[in-house]
């Protein structure tokens, strides 16, 4: 393919204008369109055309059923106390600068919402949020064979990429959520997964709701010259 200044301008606002929101509207999107977008993301590129991705796609009842029993667990401290992740997502040990860019986005999206850093409760509940979906109407689960080594896995980041941003290009907007990972176990029962399948993370799809405060956090990037080396 040729470039021309309108498909270079095309591509770099889907992938530039993709951001994890945190409100969606009730729109429904058709099942055409969640397939379309998932069958341009297959053609990411894997090690050896393994394609280790799985997608099971949640909406109505089943959503609705999930979320509702992922919620009875987080706010239950006991209960919660019983679940964690089947993998590390973060490090153990926080260093410099992460630590700090961690910091800045959370007390960014708390500062927008009125949220005080003593406010427990109120983090509490925008945390729970997360397992609403934000109110999306389409809930996305993905996982991977537990066989799988790294390399599959960052495979797998290019596939969810890949799908955010034909999302973005359709109009429709996306929030990836390792929150989801900490309950596997009640998300295994809901989707009927096999022993060798592991969550890798959930993902909120829909329609932006454009009068929502949180979506109006907008994360920094680093300039180029900051994580590049040019070795001539």
């Amino acid at each position: 393919m040729t470039p021309t200044p309108d498909s270079i301008a095309a591509v770099d606002t889907a992938i530039t204008g993709r951001r994890s929101l945190r409100a969606f509207l009730p729109t429904p999107v058709p099942r055409e369109l969640v397939e379309q977008i998932l069958a341009v993301a297959a053609r990411s590129p894997s090690g050896t055309n393994t394609q280790p991705w799985r997608v099971h796609v949640l909406t109505g009842a089943a959503k609705e059923a999930l979320s509702r029993d992922i919620l009875a667990a987080f706010d239950d401290p006991v209960e919660r106390a019983r679940h964690s992740e089947p993998y590390a997502y973060y490090p153990t040990e926080w260093r410099s600068p992460y630590i700090e860019r961690r910091r800045k986005v959370g007390w960014d999206l708390y500062s927008l919402l009125g949220i005080a850093k003593t406010d427990k409760a109120a983090m509490h509940a925008q945390h729970a949020r997360n397992y609403r979906f934000f109110d999306a109407p389409v809930g996305l689960m993905f996982t991977i064979d537990r066989v799988m080594q790294q390399g599959s896995w960052l495979d797998y980041g290019m596939f969810l990429q890949s799908l955010m941003v034909a999302a973005r290009a359709r109009g429709l907007d996306t929030c990836p959520q390792a929150a989801f990972t900490q309950f596997h176990r009640i998300i295994a029962q809901h989707l009927k997964l096999g022993p060798d399948e592991i969550l890798v993370c959930g993902m909120s799809l829909g329609h932006a709701d454009p009068a929502a405060v949180a979506n109006q956090l907008v994360t920094e990037r680093e300039p180029v010259a900051a994580f590049t080396q040019f070795h001539e």
